[in-house]
Formats: C-alpha cells, structure tokens, sequence
C-alpha cells in the first residue's frame, strides 16, 4: 500500500513537472536571461544590400552568443548562410556614383574593386592608415586621410595629391563632401582643445590608472580645400551641432544643417560656390526646448537642386523641400504623428515609416509628391525599424517585431507591395517553448486631461482580480528614447525577460513613457526643459492610478528601478514621492546633474542651461539636493569605470547620505563595468540583488 501512494505520487509530480515544462515557465530564471548564449537569441541587425540588390546581409548569431557573425540571404528569404569574409565588403559599400565601382579599406590600404566586389586592386598603399574615402560626383576621383592630411587621388590614372598641409597631426577632421565641379573637398574638423579632462579611475589592473577624457562641446570648423591651388577657405566656425553637410550634382551649392550649442535654434543654409560662396538661409527653427538630433538631415534630392529635410516646427516631425535660393519651402506631410525614416525612391516619390497609425506602431507608407497622394503599403500590426533601401529603390528591407516576439527581418518590394517577406527565422526553440504572458499596451490621459501617454503592464501569472498585488515600476534610461510600443524592446530585452520573472513571482509590472520620451511628438518631449524629475514623476504616477483603479494593486507596496536616466528617475521619485514608492533600486544613476553637464553638455545643456547661470534647474532636477531627506531603502548599484556616468555621481551622494546618518540604503560596485555592463556574472549579480530587494521590502 506505502509502495503504492509513493508510485501515485511520483507520477503526480512528473504529471505536475511536465505540464510546467510545456508551459515553459521553468526555463526563465534568472542566470538564463543574462547569460551567454541569449535566451532571446541575438537579434540580426542590417549591415547593407549587394550591389546586385538581391541580396541583403547582416550580422546575427546562429548559436545566440554575444559575439555577433556575418550572415546573408536573398530577399526572397532563400539561401541563407553564413558570408565569407570576402563578403563583409558589402556590409557598408561605398559605391561609385555610377554604382560601377567600390572603395575599400583593407589593412590600412585603399583598395579599388568593381561593384560586384571582383577585380580588386590597390589605389593607395602608404605606411600609415590611409581612410575615410569620398568620390567626387564624377566619380573619377577620392579624397581621404593619410598621416594627419586630405589627398586627393585619381582613379584612372592614380595620380596622388597632398592638398593641405597640417603641421600637427590631425584626427579630429572628416572629409564630407566635395563641391564646385570637384574642385573642392570639404572638411569638417571637431575642435576640442578648450574641453575639460574629466577622469574615469581604473582599479583592478596593477596599478590605477586616471582614465581622464576631454569632454566639452567641441568647436567646429568646416573649411573647404581648393584641389589645385590647395588654398583652404572657412566657411563657418563656432560652437554648433553639425547635423548635416550634403553638395547637389554639379556642386554649385553646399547645404549646411547646423543648431547652436544648447540646441536651441536651427538654421538650414546653402554657400552658392558659383556666386563667391554668398550663403542664403532657407529654414529656422527656434524653441525653448530643444532640437532633437534623432531625425534626418538636410541634403539634396539625387540629382536634382532641391533641398530635402524634416522638422519638428509644427510640433511633430515632418517632411519639407525648399529651393537653394530660399524660395518654394513645402511641407509635404502634417498631422499628429512623426516621420521616423525617409528616403526619396526618385524625384517625385518618398518612402517613409511614420507613427500615424499609432504611436507605438511604425508602417510605412510611399508618398507621391507630385499628386499629393499617399500609399500605405504595410499592414500587419508590429513595431518596425532598422530600414534601409536597395541600390534599385525597389526593395525596402527592415526588421518588425510584436508582443513576446523578438524582431526578425524582412523584406517589402516597393513597387508591387504585396506582402512582407521574412528572411530571417532567429528566435531559439528555448525561448519559443516559454508561455510568456501577453503584455497589455494601455492609453490613458494624465492628470491635467490633456497629456496622452502610453504605458505597458504585465499582470502575474494566474493572475486573479480580487487579490491585491505589489508593483514594481520600470522606468527606462536616456530621457529621450521610445520603449512603450507593440514589440520587442531591442534596448531593454533584459529587462523585459526580467519583468515576466517578476510577473512569475506575484507581481504587477508598469512602465510609463514618460513626457520626455520620444515618438509623441516636441512638446511632449520639451515639457521637461529646465526641470528634469518633475513630469515624468507625474506622469508615472498617473499611470499608477489609472491601473489601481481597478482594485487589484497593492499601492501601499510599490517598488521602482531604472538605469541611468530611470536610476535617477528612481531616486527622484523615492525622494519626492516616498509615499507612492516605497523602496527603490537605481542602476548607474545620475545623481548631480552638475556632473553630467561637465561629462556630457551636449546632452545637459539643452535641457537644464548652464550650471552657473541656471543654477535652480540643477539644484530641483539631482537626487544629491535631497539625499539627507532619503526615507525610503535604496539600493544604489554603478559600475566603478563608468565614463557616461561617472562613479562619482554615486559616491557624493552615499557619502551624503552617511554624513546625514542614513540607514535605509544598500550599495553595490562593480570595478570592471562601464555605463553598458558586459559580463553576463555583473548582470547576474545586478539583478539578483533588485529582485532580492524587492522580496524583502514588497513581500
């Protein structure tokens, strides 16, 4: 009878174990979602087409490992394989302007090669690094770097010239463009000798290093060199971001796309070489903000004098045209939704992926300029980006992704739209057999009834509505990025996996895109201007509220972590809001916004000024203002080698906090880590540690 009941219930449990394993719920802990080989897969990324435009290539790994390998396939979806090394010269090729030729860099060593990569020969062989390679618009000439200096050869009969002469080695510079008939190279050099060194110290090597990086907002020169007479002329210098320099056909005109340090005007201009360089604005912008560098710039439509661009002037980014002279400004798209990529098919047609469906979905569209009529030529429901266009213009590859499904390749004729075509199968079987639950991608209104934001939540696993369950709120990094949307986030995966690791474990998952946050158009992303912290709180907040209404959150436990802007959104919100946020873990975290400015003001300055003249900004946006009023435990993790936020933004606060006689926090270091973790054991470790906190402060 004994021998019995144990044999029953034996085969209880393996009933019990293998429907689990069906579900797959026992292949998500946490060492799987960190380690190497991915558990997602890695995902493949678009590297370029073969000249032949049949065949697109990209970096993947079949195995799933980090270290990425070169892969192709037919835009049909056959033939995938592996690519020789041969091949890897089409991940970027940089093409003749009659797509006939290709220029190489092989070993330091330009190298000429026919467009279909046979017959390659040596153009230029020097000691030195010999790069940055630019056809002329007749093709028959390139400029490049060599020992510091622009040369200038010609293809057919490699005829060598030195055209500046700089006395000091030089590395700051790029070759742009060439203009006026191929008589001027244009270059733009990055001036950095007024920068501040700021040190990121190194520990675990032998002895310590310093690690100091100038940082500032480098002074810009774009000059252009005459190719016979060498003479060099500049056009413009000061304290601007370059967004663009593009030359039309003959070279006659140069359109210059530039915003002042703190991104608060833009002006679009044109140098007319033909009328002794006279320069002619064409397009401002001016806001309170900032001008956002996410979207195109400005060039010229191939072969033609019109000046193509987008601009977030009306309050969402749209496509625009102008003539050389200033004259004829178009708008070509408007409404309530963004364009996120564009490329002009010819010189009537646009293609171009765009939120109007909904903001957390891209489509694409092709756009005739000449009717005004516009052709939507995607439809099924996802998330897509990574696009890039045959050499033909009839072939659009990209990848598209959806709830629980990681993104893959496809590919979509132009012309003839008649589906999406998959080229790439990546997901691994092991990640297939989990039964993660469906997210829930919510719109909702925030308090002051207008703001509409979006949000993801991801309910427990057997999830029952008249329990009451604790919270743990995801704030994402960078301010300025999308991660609510239908599909897979490419730049929190981790997170994601962890989150339905949370939501097996009991609890309610949100995330807000908070204003700030991209794809919702310039005024949601600038309400935060000079007061970073305050807005998003709110918004986070509302999200908070608009779900605990239904009665199922548990809002006297709510948990909330983020890395680098969500590290510091974290603080913020347990030193603001400590009683809506009961404990909190901040993951290489800004602290002292002051800090950041003096590392990185290209990205402070624009939105909080400067440190001396706005000083009221600094002090009500950094969780250091209010360390000795920390009442909440958190749980402070940063990477000792970080250099985007320095380590020591977590050291003055901690040492705000002892100095205060604070208890209720918890710190961890890890000495070989930068801002991007790399070991699988560190990420382990991180997270091991949040979710340990969140048992003890939320169970």
């Amino acid at each position: 009878m004994k021998r019995t009941i144990l044999l029953t219930l034996a085969i209880i449990l393996a009933i019990s174990s293998l429907a689990e394993a069906q579900r797959g719920l026992d292949t998500l802990q946490l060492k799987t979602i960190f380690a190497d080989p991915y558990l997602a897969g890695n995902r493949p990324q678009t590297a370029g087409f073969n000249p032949n435009n049949k065949t697109i290539y990209f970096n993947w790994n079949d195995s799933s490992y980090a270290r990425n390998k070169f892969f192709q396939v037919d835009i049909d979806g056959k033939n995938l394989k592996e690519a020789s090394n041969d091949d890897r010269m089409f991940g970027n090729p940089n093409l003749s302007p009659d797509k006939k030729l290709m220029l190489l860099t092989q070993r330091g060593n330009l190298v000429l090669a026919n467009a279909d990569g046979s017959n390659q020969r040596i153009l230029v062989s020097t000691p030195g690094a010999d790069i940055n390679g630019v056809w002329s618009a007749d093709g028959q000439k390139v400029a490049y770097r060599s020992g510091g200096n622009v040369w200038v050869v010609n293809v057919k009969d490699t005829e060598v010239r030195q055209i500046t002469n700089f006395t000091e080695t030089n590395t700051m510079f790029q070759i742009r463009t060439w203009a006026k008939n191929d008589s001027l190279v244009v270059i733009a050099t990055a001036d950095n000798s007024d920068s501040r060194e700021v040190f990121f110290p190194t520990y675990v090597g032998k002895f310590v290093t310093p690690g100091g990086s100038p940082r500032g907002v480098n002074t810009m020169i774009v000059q252009t060199v005459d190719v016979y007479s060498r003479k060099m002329e500049t056009l413009l210098t000061g304290k601007i971001s370059l967004r663009g320099l593009s030359s039309n056909q003959d070279g006659r005109y140069l359109v210059v796309d530039q915003s002042d340090e703190f991104l608060k005007n833009r002006e679009i201009g044109v140098y007319d070489f033909k009328n002794n360089n006279a320069y002619t604005p064409v397009f401002t912008d001016v806001t309170e903000g900032w001008i956002t560098s996410s979207f195109n710039d400005a060039r010229f439509v191939e072969d033609t004098n019109l000046i193509s661009f987008t601009s977030e002037q009306t309050g969402w980014n749209h496509i625009y045209t102008v003539n050389p002279d200033g004259s004829a400004l178009k708008q070509h798209t408007s409404g309530n939704w963004q364009i996120d990529w564009y490329q002009w098919l010819d010189k009537n047609r646009i293609i171009y992926a765009s939120t109007e469906v909904d903001p957390g979905e891209r489509h694409l569209y092709v756009y005739d300029a000449n009717r005004g009529r516009t052709q939507k030529i995607t439809e099924t429901a996802g998330y897509r980006n990574q696009f890039r266009l045959s050499p033909d213009r009839k072939t659009v590859v990209f990848a598209r992704s959806w709830f629980n499904m990681p993104d893959d390749l496809y590919a979509l004729n132009v012309d003839r739209p008649r589906g999406e075509v998959r080229l790439t199968h990546s997901i691994p079987d092991r990640f297939k057999a989990i039964d993660f639950q469906m997210p829930e991608y919510i719109q909702f209104t925030g308090r002051d009834s207008v703001t509409s934001l979006q949000m993801e939540l991801i309910k427990p696993y057997n999830f029952d509505p008249s329990k009451k369950y604790p919270v743990v709120v995801f704030v994402h990094g960078a301010g300025s990025l999308q991660n609510v949307y239908k599909g897979w986030s490419s730049n929190y995966w981790r997170e994601y996996l962890f989150h339905h690791y949370l939501a097996m474990r009991g609890y309610v998952v949100i995330e807000v895109d908070y204003r700030h946050s991209l794809g919702y158009g310039r005024k949601f992303r600038e309400d935060v201007t000079n007061w970073m912290g305050k807005y998003e709180l709110e918004d986070i907040i509302d999200g908070i509220d608009y779900v605990a209404k239904d009665g199922y959150l548990d809002v006297d436990k709510v948990g909330v972590y983020g890395g680098s802007y969500g590290g510091f959104m974290a603080l913020y919100a347990l030193h603001l809001a400590p009683d809506r946020f009961h404990v909190g873990a901040a993951l290489r975290a800004v602290t002292n916004w002051e800090n950041y400015y003096y590392a990185n003001p290209w990205y402070t300055g624009p939105r909080l000024g400067h440190p001396d003249t706005h000083r009221e900004n600094y002090d009500r946006s950094s969780p250091l203002t209010f360390a000795d009023s920390l009442s909440r435990p958190a749980l402070i993790l940063h990477g000792v080698i970080d250099d985007n936020v320095g380590f020591q933004d977590a050291m003055q606060y901690v040492e705000r906090l002892i100095q205060s006689g604070n208890e209720e926090f918890d710190l961890m270091v890890y000495p070989s880590e930068r801002h991007s973790f790399v070991s699988p054991a560190a990420w382990y470790d991180e997270y091991r540690r949040i979710f340990d906190y969140f048992e003890k402060y939320l169970k």
